[in-house]
């Protein structure tokens, strides 16, 4: 499916390149597992080939993606759950999806609720791990660093009002 060198993104910890791929014995079988050097914290993963459908692993977003996702990191809130369980759930799901646009969404809603009321601890942690994530991509999709990226996406929000239901 993907070959050494191949941009991808692994949901939940972001996008990285390919560097190998490798047999390892786990269980007394001999499995194929994709060597992922992770953009973020040099951190090497490894994914087993016949899993990556599964965890969701998927190729990086092309250009138009991309200008979805400053399109959807511009637009106002969605409509707020006021449970903090079930909005945290929904956002995790959100970002577990691996769906660039989702993440994009959890990281404009977080950002704007962060200047207009603040946020718990989880939400803050939510909220750094989903920046990471779509800096992550976005930047191995534009050939920028993440402490790039991450400076544009502050100045998406520097300013904004946010406005929210609920």
């Amino acid at each position: 499916m993907f070959s050494i060198g191949d941009k991808v993104v692994y949901p939940v910890h972001g996008a990285g390149i390919i560097e190998a791929v490798e047999n390892r014995e786990v269980l007394g079988q001999i499995r194929s597992y994709y060597v992922l050097k992770l953009c973020v914290g040099e951190m090497r993963v490894l994914v087993p080939v016949d899993g990556v459908q599964k965890i969701g692993v998927r190729s990086i977003s092309c250009d138009e993606k991309l200008a979805e996702v400053f399109s959807i990191l511009g637009e106002q809130a969605s409509p707020w759950e006021e449970n903090w369980n079930k909005r945290y759930r929904l956002n995790m799901d959100k970002i577990k999806s691996g769906d660039i646009c989702h993440l994009a969404e959890v990281v404009r809603n977080l950002m704007l609720r962060d200047a207009s009321k603040g946020l718990s601890t989880g939400e803050k942690k939510m909220l750094d791990n989903a920046r990471k994530i779509l800096a992550s991509e976005v930047g191995l999709a534009k050939g920028e660093s993440v402490d790039v990226v991450s400076e544009k996406l502050d100045d998406i929000f520097c300013g904004k009002k946010p406005a929210m239901d609920g």
